[in-house]
């Protein structure tokens, strides 16, 4: 047989002769063929499946397409596969699981003999400075557990007196400045919703001051004072840094919301990628008033981080299997016998993570507040983000 996309010769030579360019039927790229037909049909049977059982089916392509190198799978969009997108598939490892775990392995007790190589790998890996460690001797830490959440010497974080607002905790200052149009930025031009962030403001009863009409912006819900302005301030805290954080000022906190939610990464990387990523992760909510009205501290957490620990809240659970993503839990600390809250002083232990995460300060303050922080900035517990 002669012509363009015919059989040359018989027998095991056929399909080694056979002209692949010029076959209306084959979608060709680098050494990959690909028959059309039968990936039409297969693409139809699967947009006959429910959703999730297509979602199963669609997660090995996907996988590969992101995978394989020069766009092998590119080809199939030709008839009408589609890949996940990153962010979604990125979003569905169960994360929560997998922090529980890391959670359960990082209470096994290391031997002796195994205490110093481990935690000397992670000292070199994330550059941990345990000359300001209370003890620095590394076999004294039972556990990858204790080791993160190791204290500090005295006078190695001196808190600041002469600024109103100091920094909770070590990290990276992501992004601070004025909020606007109920709009805070996780990230240089990345948003989230503040009202996403914090919540309906159903517990209104509970705080000292008055709540606003149901007209007004939800902004104009948390300024209380006239002339008053809502500020933010994000901190990172990446692997090495002190996990502990502290009281930022001088405040009352009377209402604390738990929000199950996931455990993405929040490193800077990933918040420029994923939009909402704090408003998706697990989160433990304070709120309050200081002395220039309302003020709120957010703990997020992240990947390999589902403990979040508040000292003077032994009712808080979190990453627990009970809870369900979407929902959130109230716990108010007014009560008859206590009519204020639980007062911080500023610099005093507030709670603890497992790990690094970040830190988000939410508050109210005159139009004359200014920060003393740059983007990007290294700080450290106790110095100054602002003042009057």
């Amino acid at each position: 047989m002669q012509g363009t996309g015919s059989m040359r010769s018989t027998g095991n030579e056929s399909w080694r002769n056979w002209d692949w360019r010029f076959h209306p039927n084959l979608l060709v790229t680098g050494r990959l063929h690909f028959p059309q037909l039968a990936l039409r049909r297969r693409l139809g049977q699967l947009s006959c499946m429910s959703r999730p059982a297509l979602k199963l089916r669609s997660w090995p392509l996907t996988v590969l397409y992101y995978l394989l190198p020069f766009g092998a799978l590119r080809p199939l969009s030709r008839v009408g596969w589609r890949p996940v997108s990153r962010v979604a598939l990125y979003k569905s490892v169960p994360t929560r699981l997998l922090s529980r775990a890391w959670g359960r392995l990082n209470q096994v007790e290391l031997p002796h003999w195994l205490r110093r190589p481990v935690y000397s790998l992670y000292i070199w890996t994330f550059g941990v400075n345990m000359k300001e460690a209370a003890v620095e001797d590394l076999h004294h830490y039972r556990n990858l557990s204790e080791f993160f959440r190791r204290k500090l010497k005295p006078q190695a974080r001196p808190v600041s007196g002469m600024h109103s607002v100091i920094s909770p905790s070590d990290g990276k200052i992501l992004n601070f400045g004025q909020v606007k149009n109920c709009e805070v930025e996780q990230v240089k031009g990345v948003t989230y919703s503040l009202e996403s962030f914090l919540g309906p403001r159903t517990y209104m009863e509970d705080l000292p001051f008055p709540p606003a009409s149901s007209r007004d912006s939800f902004r104009n819900q948390l300024v209380t004072r006239e002339g008053n302005e809502l500020y933010h301030c994000v901190i990172y805290l990446a692997p090495g840094d002190y996990h502990c954080f502290h009281s930022p000022t001088d405040w009352t906190v009377s209402h604390r919301r738990h929000f199950p939610g996931s455990l993405m990464s929040v490193n800077p990387g990933m918040a420029r990628w994923i939009k909402e990523l704090f408003c998706h992760n697990e989160r433990v909510v304070l709120t309050g008033d200081w002395k220039h009205g309302f003020f709120s501290l957010t703990a997020v957490g992240a990947t390999n981080v589902g403990s979040i620990r508040i000292y003077f809240d032994r009712d808080l659970h979190t990453n627990s299997p009970r809870y369900s993503k979407g929902s959130y839990n109230d716990f108010s600390f007014v009560t008859h016998a206590n009519k204020e809250g639980v007062p911080m002083r500023k610099g005093e232990h507030l709670g603890e993570f497992n790990l690094g995460s970040t830190i988000v300060l939410i508050f109210e303050a005159p139009k004359d507040f200014n920060f003393r922080l740059k983007a990007g900035q290294k700080i450290r517990f106790g110095e100054a983000l602002g003042s009057l």
